[in-house]
């Protein structure tokens, strides 16, 4: 196995932000950098100062890093101006980061077509640029622009490019797949080709993903000699995106033994790095994510379930711990005793595989997904139910009733935001409460009144907080009569997050059923004690 040092080199602050509705925060800028530098990436790209206000505010902040270098972006002089009076290499230059990268083009047809030079201009644009960087002692890094398709169209121009950056003193030469067109085969056979012109140490790798084939792209490229490559995390970027560094990060490590400069313990922190984006970003994580995905080593069929619990290795590819994830068994209507026995292990429960209980749950839910429940999503809702069927629940509360005005507003023939109410009344113990809340959609207003409700006798409740809330039509060919599935996720200060499932043929009740299954699930987390 190869134990050859590959450089990571993130742009998820420059790439990521070109994503279609990504839009970072100052504060979403530095927080991304720091989660970066205490993984170990090697170069952080922190924007293109003088391109916008935002990425001039982060390049003037401090930024204590600790094993990253912060890179600024930009591109080679305009032609026409010397490189020391260029007001973009100069914004570049005057962010007094360690590290500078430079984008130029090296498709022949770009530069005369694009920025409408001569050809042995644009060499001398590249070669220039490069040299002022380095004269200014900044590290330089060459980003060859458009350079697989440059290749095809003029491999000696392609070549003469990036060796008149390399000769002006670039630390790296960073062949880009710009439009995300070449296929992993092509990638291996022009990096090899350039590897055996120029240092492969000196070689990098920036491909797009839009043939989804950006980390096996990046893979091929590395394994022709390339030793840096660049990503963001979770695959950010324009289009279809960049290559992912949260998946190709594992795959150099632990499928082909290179070493990125990261510990075990930071390869373990990957899931953590991936969701704190998400949450940045206000978006349910992606369950099926390679590596880190709640899904990644979820067993469903009892066939694979029974097979996992004698070898694991014969359902998964790696040890789920060495990337901070864990195995999930899934309970479904495809369930059978081995994946309930699973699950009880893991929940806690204590039975016997011949315990006759054990059948009833899986008839149990097999009959309850017949109807529209979805359990292999829902985790949380399958606890509650296995504990009831099997040592019952606490009984915390009971909803007496429950009711949910909409109220729509019109002013001048402009309809203004619906106002949502809640009214609910609960029993605890001996005790009644009867609470109103507010919200924004009757869900939110259900949520508010039911946590007003009960955090009188259980504050803990007030921690609870929805992030995700997803609502399918089983039968839509029913019309009004169709049947409506909720899956509600909750999360809590410790960021734990769990899923619940309601199922009704009114949005609302399935909503309340979903609701108050998260709020059971946290008390009996918590180890709350049912008030009498």
């Amino acid at each position: 196995m190869p134990s050859e040092r590959i450089y990571l080199y993130d742009t998820t602050l420059r790439d990521g932000a070109q994503t279609h509705g990504v839009d970072f925060s100052a504060a979403d800028k530095a927080a991304i950098a720091n989660a970066l530098d205490s993984i170990g990436i090697d170069y952080i790209e922190g924007g293109w100062p003088g391109a916008n206000p935002r990425d001039d505010d982060f390049f003037q902040q401090k930024h204590d890093l600790k094993t990253s270098k912060l890179t600024a972006f930009g591109m080679t002089r305009r032609s026409g101006r010397s490189a020391a009076n260029d007001p973009s290499l100069t914004a570049v230059l005057s962010a007094n980061t360690p590290v500078v990268c430079l984008v130029g083009k090296t498709h022949d047809a770009h530069a005369t077509t694009a920025l409408g030079v001569d050809l042995e201009e644009n060499l001398r644009m590249i070669s220039e640029s490069v040299s002022e960087c380095v004269n200014r002692g900044r590290e330089t890094i060459f980003d060859a622009e458009h350079f697989f398709d440059g290749y095809k169209a003029n491999p000696e121009y392609a070549l003469k490019c990036i060796s008149a950056a390399l000769n002006a003193g670039a630390r790296w030469i960073v062949l880009c797949d710009t439009n995300g067109g070449t296929l992993p085969h092509e990638v291996f056979d022009i990096v090899k080709t350039v590897c055996s012109t120029l240092p492969g140490d000196r070689i990098g790798i920036h491909t797009h993903n839009d043939t989804e084939n950006a980390v096996a792209n990046s893979i091929a490229a590395i394994q022709a000699g390339a030793r840096q490559v660049q990503g963001t995390l979770n695959g950010l970027g324009e289009r279809c995106g960049n290559a992912n560094l949260i998946s190709l990060i594992p795959s150099l490590v632990l499928k082909l033994g290179y070493d990125v400069g990261i510990s075990e313990n930071a390869l373990k922190r990957l899931p953590e790095v991936s969701r704190m984006l998400d949450e940045r970003l206000n978006r349910a994580p992606n369950r099926h994510a390679a590596y880190v995905g709640a899904s990644a080593f979820a067993h469903k069929a009892g066939l694979h379930v029974s097979a996992v619990e004698k070898d694991p290795n014969l359902y998964e590819h790696i040890e789920p711990h060495t990337v901070g994830n864990s195995r999930l068994i899934l309970v479904s209507d495809q369930a059978g005793r081995a994946n309930v026995i699973s699950r009880f292990r893991e929940l806690g429960i204590q039975i016997d595989a011949k315990d006759p209980r054990v059948l009833s749950i899986v008839d149990a839910v097999k009959d309850r997904e017949y109807q529209g429940y979805s359990y292999d999503g829902a985790e949380a809702s399958f606890e509650l139910l296995a504990r009831q069927l099997t040592e019952g629940l606490p009984n915390y509360f009971t909803i007496e009733t429950f009711r949910v005005l909409d109220e729509h507003r019109f002013d001048k023939g402009s309809q203004k935001p619906v106002l949502s109410e809640a009214t609910v009344k609960v029993s605890v113990g001996s005790d009644r409460s009867l609470e109103v809340a507010e919200g924004n959609g009757p869900v939110n207003a259900l949520d508010h009144a039911l946590r007003k409700a009960l955090s009188p006798f259980y504050p803990i409740v007030n921690e609870v907080r929805l992030t995700d809330y997803r609502v399918r039509i089983l039968n839509s060919g029913d019309g009004t009569a169709a049947v409506t599935r909720v899956m509600l996720e909750s999360s809590d200060q410790e960021g734990n997050r769990w899923t619940t499932v309601g199922l009704s043929g009114d949005i609302i009740s399935a909503s309340y059923e979903a609701l108050t299954d998260g709020i059971i699930y946290k008390l009996m987390k918590a180890g709350s004690k049912p008030l009498l």
